[in-house]
């Protein structure tokens, strides 16, 4: 199976994918002239509440639930596996992939809200399945995303995430993994029950818990290897556009190597393009689309131009200081650059439990935020019985979160990087059919000065 995804993987991530992801990227940044340059407003704007606006959650419930779901596993060891088969270059376009990725994660957060519709219950529902369909009246694509979302979120979101967790926990404290996927499932269990309401409320508080301590250990380990930062950059710079085989304890790689991994890891870890945030930014309370537009890109500035960066930066400085660090390890690299914070705490490596912290809270939060996006997207299929696909997925992604706790799942990166890939191609030529729709949103919210004005023409009852 694995030898078989490696192969699908190949021409799904070929050039053909790279251009159409970067070239939305671009596009989107010119033809939306640069929203990355209204980062701060958007950073202020996500702590606001439009408390009188309709919508299930406050736009910063909205905002920590879609970071939830980005910052997990790829943030760690999908970084590592960048370097370990991409080279250092893969930084670098993993780097770019999140800085450009601003423009398409606003563009994202703008149509789930344009196109976002209101069920008998009150419930907001939205995302590209319902931008797809009414944006572009194209139904039978909008099926293929939301079936591509519902497979996805057992890979990337659910699966990847609890093995994650249970490999750290056997391998640092010697758990047993049939105990801690049981104790998984229950608590994902106890949570998802809840809906958008019960996730948000735990995302809210996690969230910034999470972010902290995974930071505070970045930036101890590269004051630890502070004299190797310059060179790191350098080395990181140079070989994402290098065809020569890197040195110093690098693979060697070419530049499509480079390219392949660094996009396909950026992507994996910022969703920029992937479609998967709009559906739960299309829940928030927020005046105008292109509020919660803003809010939403500043996901992607969180969670890959500084986490992903910093984690970067520090496998990059930690092999170049060759302390022992196996670099070819993708699935120990992270680790094994903890591990060289030269501080013990009862025994116990304060590296290691830093991130070990890091790893469970940031891979728990992603199986909770991507719950919500598989629900929706089941929920969608299922069209009149949307009620029942509901709970049918909450019981289905509790036991995925059991699965993926107690299994080897050798092929499973390569699955989650093929279901990205069929996920974001309907949504990248959603974005590009209806960029008109884009420009003539933000003109009038953002370029004319109007984002404290309500839209009178949302909301739209189903």
């Amino acid at each position: 199976m694995n030898e078989i995804l490696t192969i699908i993987n190949s021409y799904l991530w070929g050039w053909p994918m790279i251009v159409l992801l970067v070239g939305t990227h671009l596009f989107l940044t010119l033809r939306l002239k640069f929203p990355q340059r209204y980062i701060g407003k958007a950073v202020k704007l996500s702590f606001q509440r439009d408390t009188d606006s309709k919508g299930d959650v406050s736009q910063f419930a909205a905002l920590a639930t879609g970071l939830a779901a980005t910052i997990g596993t790829g943030n760690i060891i999908g970084v590592a596996t960048a370097v370990t088969m991409g080279g250092p270059g893969a930084i670098f376009w993993c780097w770019v992939t999140g800085v450009f990725g601003i423009a398409t994660k606003y563009a994202e957060g703008l149509l789930s809200i344009k196109y976002r519709i209101t069920t008998k219950d009150g419930t907001m529902l939205g995302g590209p399945m319902y931008a797809i369909e009414c944006g572009m009246g194209c139904k039978w694509l909008a099926l293929l995303f939301a079936i591509f979302a519902f497979l996805a979120t057992f890979g990337i979101g659910c699966t990847i995430q609890s093995n994650a967790i249970s490999t750290m926990a056997a391998e640092s404290f010697g758990w047993n993994t049939t105990w801690i996927g049981l104790i998984l499932a229950i608590l994902i269990g106890s949570v998802v029950i809840f809906g958008v309401k019960g996730i948000a409320r735990v995302c809210e508080l996690l969230v910034p818990f999470m972010a902290f301590f995974y930071v505070v250990g970045c930036i101890v380990l590269l004051f630890h290897n502070g004299q190797y930062i310059g060179e790191a950059l350098s080395v990181i710079v140079k070989s994402a556009f290098s065809t020569q085989a890197a040195t110093g304890g690098f693979v060697g790689s070419t530049i499509m190597l480079s390219m392949r991994y660094g996009i396909a890891r950026g992507l994996f870890s910022n969703e920029a393009g992937l479609g998967s945030a709009p559906i739960v930014a299309a829940a928030a309370k927020t005046k105008n689309p292109v509020r919660q537009a803003l809010v939403s890109s500043t996901s992607v500035f969180w969670d890959t131009v500084i986490i992903c960066a910093l984690t970067g930066l520090v496998l990059v400085t930690t092999i170049l200081a060759d302390n022992g660090v196996d670099s070819s390890a993708s699935a120990t690299l992270t680790r094994q650059a903890f591990e060289q914070i030269p501080i013990a705490i009862a025994g116990y490596n304060v590296g290691g439990i830093l991130l070990s912290i890091a790893i469970f809270t940031f891979a728990f939060s992603t199986i909770l935020g991507w719950s919500y996006y598989g629900e929706k997207a089941l929920e969608y299929l299922c069209g009149k019985y949307g009620k029942v696909g509901r709970y049918i997925f909450r019981v289905l992604i509790t036991i995925g979160t059991y699965f993926g706790a107690t299994n080897a799942l050798e092929a499973v990166w390569n699955f989650g990087d093929a279901a990205n890939a069929l996920m974001a191609i309907p949504n990248l030529i959603c974005l590009l059919v209806l960029s008109g729709v884009l420009v003539k949103e933000t003109r009038y919210y953002l370029w004319e000065d109007r984002l404290d004005e309500e839209a009178k023409d949302q909301n739209s009852t189903n």
